[in-house]
C-alpha cells in the first residue's frame, strides 16, 4: 500500500470518520477514543474534547499530564543516554532513584529493585520470599497468604496470590492455589457492637489461624495492600490490625509484603501507606504513581534482613528482565519524588484530601444508592448498592460499573468504576485518585459531573 494511502487511512481513523485499528485493545468491542494530548488535570482526544482525570487513569498521573518539571527531566535525560543494560552498567537515575526510595523506607542497609509495572513488581517480591527462605536453607516455606477479593496483578505468580475471582476466572486451573482469609473490610464485616479495635483484631486472628492450619514451615509470605485499591474501592483496615498482622509474621517468621502499587508514592499523605499503619513490611512494592505515568517504572524495595543476607552470602537472587533499571524510566521516577517534595504535595494530598472528602460526602453521601464514601488523601471510593438499608450488592456490578465507565466519559470524566458480581461477593464502586495538583475548581466541576452521572445511571 503506498505511504500516502496509508497516511490518508490513518488521518480519517483518527478523526473518527471510520473506525479502523490493529490493535489488540483492551475491549475487543468498544471504540476508544484516542488520547492526543494532555495537561494538567486534562487529556484530550482526536476531536478536541476534554476529559477531567480524576482517577490518574488507575491511580497512575500523580503529578497530572505534562508536569513540565518531569518532561524536562526526561528530555535531557534520553539525548544524554536513554538505556544501558543492567548487566553491563548501573546508571545515575538508578542509583538516584534507589537512594531516595531505601531514604524514604527507613533503612540505611535495604535496597531497590526496578521494573516496569506493578506486576513485575510484586512478581518480583515473591520470588524475593521464595529465593530468601530456600537460600536460609528452609525450602519448604514456599506458600504465599493473601486475601480474597485482592488483586496484585496478571504476572503468572502475581495472578495466583490475587483472589480476585473475575480476573482469576479466565485461566483457575493454571493458576496456584494457596491460603486466603478475609479482607479487613468494616463496612462488610464488622459485626454490630463490635468496636473497630476489636474488629482488627479478629481480621488480624484469621492469618494466625491460616499459619496454624497449614504450618508455618509452609509459609514464605502475607501479601496484603495497606489500603485495598482496585478490587474492592479504597478499603483501609481497622485501627490495630496492621500492627497485630506484623506481629503474627515475626511470630512465625514469615515476611510481610505490602502491596502499594496503587496506594503509595504518597497517595495517601505519606509517602508509604504503611507509614499511617504503624508498621514496617519485609518488602514494598511501588509503581503507578512512582512514575506519574511518564515512564512504565516500578520498585521492589526489600528490607536490610533481606538485602544484607543477599549480599553477605553466596546466595545470588536469580531474576531479571531487560528493562530493569532503565535510565530514563528511573529518571522520570526521581524527577516524580523531587517535585513531590518541592512543591510539598504530600502535605498538599493531606489538606486536599480532607476537603475531597468532604465534598464527596456532602454532595452524594445521601443518594439512595450511595452506600458507603470512604478514603484517605487523595485516595477515595463511592460504594454503590441497591439497598441502603440492607447494604445488598448488585447481582452484576460489573455490568454496572462499565455503564458508570462509559457514562463518566460523556460526560468528560474519567473515573475508575469496579465490580464483580453477587456470588462473588463482589459491589459495585467507582475509585477516584485524582492528580495532587488538584484544585477546589476541579473538585467542584468533579461532584456536577458525579451528580449527572448518577442520576442518569439510575434515574434519582
Amino acid at each position: 500500500m503506498p505511504e500516502n494511502l496509508k497516511h490518508a487511512i490513518f488521518c480519517q481513523w483518527l478523526l473518527g470518520a471510520e473506525q479502523m485499528t490493529a490493535v489488540f485493545s483492551r475491549d475487543l468491542h468498544h471504540d476508544y477514543p484516542v488520547a492526543v494530548r494532555g495537561g494538567g488535570m486534562y487529556l484530550y482526544d482526536q476531536h478536541d474534547r476534554e476529559y477531567l482525570d480524576m482517577c490518574g487513569g488507575a491511580a497512575v498521573s500523580s503529578l497530572g499530564h505534562q508536569h513540565p518539571a518531569v518532561v524536562s527531566t526526561i528530555q535531557k535525560q534520553i539525548e544524554t543516554m536513554a538505556f544501558a543494560h543492567t548487566a553491563f552498567f548501573s546508571n545515575e537515575p538508578q542509583e538516584r532513584l534507589a537512594a531516595l526510595l531505601v531514604d524514604a523506607f527507613g533503612e540505611a542497609d535495604a535496597r531497590a529493585y526496578f521494573a516496569s509495572g506493578g506486576s513485575e513488581a510484586n512478581e518480583t517480591a515473591l520470588k524475593f520470599a521464595w529465593q530468601y527462605w530456600r537460600a536460609r536453607a528452609q525450602p519448604t516455606k514456599v506458600k504465599i497468604i493473601s486475601r480474597t477479593h485482592s488483586y496484585h496483578g496478571n504476572t503468572f505468580g502475581a495472578l495466583s496470590v490475587s483472589g480476585h475471582p473475575a480476573r482469576r476466572s479466565v485461566m483457575p486451573d493454571l493458576l496456584l492455589d494457596w491460603p486466603r482469609i478475609d479482607p479487613c473490610y468494616a463496612y462488610r464485616f464488622q459485626q454490630s457492637g463490635e468496636t473497630e479495635e476489636e474488629y482488627g483484631e479478629r481480621a488480624a486472628q484469621m492469618l494466625e489461624q491460616a499459619i496454624l492450619r497449614e504450618g508455618a514451615d509452609t509459609i514464605a509470605a502475607f501479601i496484603a495492600e495497606p489500603i485495598v485499591g482496585a478490587s474492592l474501592g479504597v478499603v483501609s483496615a481497622a485501627k490495630g490490625y496492621f500492627t497485630k498482622i506484623r506481629a503474627i509474621c515475626d511470630k512465625y517468621d514469615i515476611l510481610l509484603i505490602a502491596d502499594e502499587v496503587m496506594c503509595g508514592s504518597g497517595r495517601t499523605g505519606t509517602f508509604f501507606a504503611f507509614e499511617q499503619e504503624g508498621f514496617r513490611p519485609d518488602i514494598v512494592t511501588l509503581a503507578k504513581g512512582l512514575g506519574g505515568g511518564y515512564q512504565p517504572l516500578a520498585a521492589t524495595i526489600v528490607c536490610a534482613r533481606i538485602s544484607n543476607f543477599f549480599t553477605t552470602s553466596t546466595a545470588g537472587f536469580a531474576h531479571g528482565h531487560t528493562y530493569i533499571g532503565h535510565a530514563a524510566a528511573c529518571a522520570a521516577g526521581v524527577a516524580v519524588m523531587q517535585t513531590i517534595e518541592r512543591q510539598n504535595l504530600l502535605a498538599a494530598v493531606r489538606t486536599k484530601g480532607t476537603e475531597f472528602g468532604f465534598m464527596l460526602k456532602g454532595t452524594l453521601a445521601e443518594h439512595p444508592n450511595v452506600g458507603d464514601i470512604r478514603g484517605r488523601g487523595l485516595f477515595w471510593a463511592i460504594e454503590l448498592v441497591e439497598d441502603k438499608a440492607e447494604k445488598t450488592l448488585f447481582a452484576n456490578s460489573a455490568q454496572l460499573a462499565k455503564q458508570l465507565k462509559n457514562t463518566a466519559m460523556q460526560h468528560g470524566l474519567m473515573c475508575y468504576p469496579g465490580g464483580g458480581n453477587a456470588e462473588d461477593g463482589l459491589n459495585c464502586h467507582i475509585l477516584l485518585a485524582p492528580p495532587y495538583i488538584v484544585e477546589h475548581h476541579h473538585m467542584d466541576q468533579a461532584m456536577a459531573k458525579l451528580t449527572a452521572i448518577l442520576t442518569e445511571v439510575f434515574g434519582a
